[in-house]
């Protein structure tokens, strides 16, 4: 690293693995510099003009790129799914932040890595409806596609229920991901389905993001769970309750 210069930071796989997002330690190690410098044995060179200092952080003593830095070097080389294992990696180490991707590409459209990145992110992003208008819309839809009409706001086992069908305990959670890449809930949320399970409650959860980019596919799905549903109930093999 201090005979690549001063301003040379870990870059790449090898940023990818000092933040913890990659499992395995590559060789060569992977160096990004603002000015051109020579190949090194064992170092991968890269050139950047955009590193600004939101680029730059310190792991573990080490000058490195910061995770969405990082993240953006490697959109351009791994593969998309290993693309995506990187982020749920960022977010179980809390390291993801919604706000820094968006200002590291902002700031370097050129890139190649951009383009799946994006793709990437698009997960992320926060839906544009709000819980109540993703209620309302949900329920078009299936008023729409002719199911029964369920309540909203039921209460079963201490849970107020988004969507229900009292007559087949079958609930539909409507989820709205409108945080910077933390799923905070998600050990709650786990549990809250246990306890609705033993209640006797089937549970399915639906998010914003699906609903806004495939609505049909989302009620025929659920159109396909009611029945699936009603049938179990017929055959008794849903149990006592």
């Amino acid at each position: 690293m201090l005979a690549s210069g001063p301003r040379a930071l870990l870059s790449h796989y090898s940023a990818g693995w000092l933040h913890g997002l990659i499992a395995t330690r590559p060789i060569p190690v992977h160096v990004t510099t603002p000015v051109p410098r020579r190949r090194r044995d064992l170092i991968r060179m890269h050139h950047s003009r955009t590193l600004i200092d939101a680029d730059r952080a310190l792991e573990q003593g080490i000058p490195v790129t910061s995770v969405a830095r990082a993240a953006l070097d490697l959109a351009a080389i791994v593969r998309f799914r290993n693309l995506r294992r990187l982020l749920r990696r960022s977010e179980e180490l809390k390291v993801f932040d919604l706000d820094d991707f968006h200002s590291v590409l902002a700031r370097n459209r050129g890139h190649r890595g951009v383009f799946a990145l994006e793709r990437a992110l698009d997960y992320y992003e926060p839906p544009r409806l709000t819980r109540s208008e993703l209620e309302r819309e949900f329920l078009a839809l299936v008023e729409e596609a002719g199911l029964s009409r369920p309540v909203t706001a039921f209460v079963v086992a201490g849970y107020e229920l988004d969507v229900y069908w009292p007559e087949l305990h079958f609930a539909v959670e409507l989820d709205v991901y409108a945080t910077h890449g933390a799923h905070d809930p998600f050990e709650e949320d786990r549990r809250r389905d246990e306890d609705l399970k033993l209640a006797g409650v089937e549970l399915t959860r639906v998010t914003g993001r699906r609903l806004e980019t495939e609505p049909r596919q989302v009620v025929e799905r659920i159109r396909r769970l009611l029945d699936q549903r009603r049938r179990q109930l017929g055959s008794g093999s849903w149990g006592s309750g």
